[in-house]
């Protein structure tokens, strides 16, 4: 009612406005995204942070495709992150592969493994569904642990450095700051790109239509299974992308990129910029560690204050950050 209220005393011409803006906002969001990414190491305490963002984003993207705009809840998509990393470091690691086939190799296990797990999470519904997601990506974290002659173990995986991108034509060098950053915001600008023909295209339609009614999607004649699997696999090519990204940034994969916590991140990320939303879930990543730079400086267990400031959101801001603002401007 309050709503209604706030509507009918703001003048039509100023309601049309701001639908106006938000209309043009969404029709713009690829390039508005890639123009915010461009300035985001100029503004950011340092680029470090900055890529981060890109990387965490580009995760919580490919995590946004299934939970928000499809309706499933996974608690494994760290399986996905850690698959691509892994495989990208041991491809130029142990086999001396060129960068690019690297990433290629890792992005396909990833797919891969996200069509095994797909297949078979699947078949169940709601709370068993992420439970059997998050048992599955704990069994690829306790495959890694055991397989340590190739992964390092708990040690992680060292070993392999991409200092330069050879393309044709041209180097760059990748150990410079601002230059990795703009080489990785590239590859995340053809991600951000994709998932916005995804959306835009009939199987975005498909996806939403079943995140809002399964059972309506069904007698409409959809394939609701096959539908949600191909949903569940390109949010892990997505995952396994950032993965790949990761690996070459740091030059080594922690056994943690496989962890639940892991997963429990991009949960929050999605969750604290606005699940099922273009920009949200870049605005979570850069929500969360931001919080996370800031409080770590002040105590160790910076976990608590971002524990509390996230119980916050879920009780009183539940649609995210975008999503309470988009929200807001439909309201004035």
């Amino acid at each position: 009612m309050s709503v209604i209220r706030n509507a009918e005393l703001v003048p039509a011409p100023a309601r049309r406005s701001f639908a106006t803006l938000f209309s043009n906002v969404s029709r713009w969001r690829v390039p508005l995204s890639i123009l915010a990414l461009c300035i985001l190491p100029w503004v950011l305490p340092s680029q470090a942070l900055a890529v981060n963002v890109l990387i965490y984003g580009l995760v919580a993207v490919g995590y946004n495709l299934l939970f928000g705009y499809t309706g499933l809840l996974s608690f494994g998509h760290a399986a996905f992150f850690g698959a691509g990393a892994y495989a990208t470091g041991i491809a130029i690691g142990a086999f001396g592969v060129h960068w690019f086939i690297a990433m290629l190799i890792g992005v396909l296990i990833s797919g891969l493994l996200a069509t095994v797990m797909g297949v078979l999470a699947i078949r169940t519904r709601g709370i068993y569904f992420s439970m059997v997601t998050l048992a599955l990506a704990q069994l690829v974290y306790y495959a890694a642990l055991q397989a340590s002659s190739w992964t390092g173990g708990e040690n992680g995986l060292r070993g392999f450095t991409v200092s330069t991108l050879h393309l044709p034509g041209f180097s760059v060098n990748f150990l410079d700051p601002l230059v990795k950053y703009y080489a990785i915001m590239i590859v995340v600008a053809a991600a951000l790109w994709f998932v916005s023909r995804v959306l835009n295209s009939p199987f975005g339609a498909v996806i939403e239509a079943i995140r809002e009614n399964e059972t309506r999607a069904r007698a409409c004649g959809y394939d609701v299974e096959r539908t949600k699997l191909l949903s569940f696999i390109l949010s892990g090519i997505l995952c396994g992308l950032a993965g790949t990204l990761s690996a070459m940034h740091l030059s080594i994969v922690p056994l943690d990129s496989l962890h639940y916590h892991t997963s429990g991140l991009i949960v929050m990320m999605t969750l604290l910029g606005g699940a099922g939303s273009f920009f949200g879930p870049f605005i979570g990543a850069l929500a969360f560690l931001s919080m996370e730079d800031i409080f770590s400086l002040w105590t160790s267990n910076w976990q608590l204050i971002v524990g509390v400031i996230f119980i916050l959101f879920v009780l009183y801001l539940p649609k995210g950050i975008w999503g309470t603002l988009i929200t807001w401007g439909k309201s004035r």
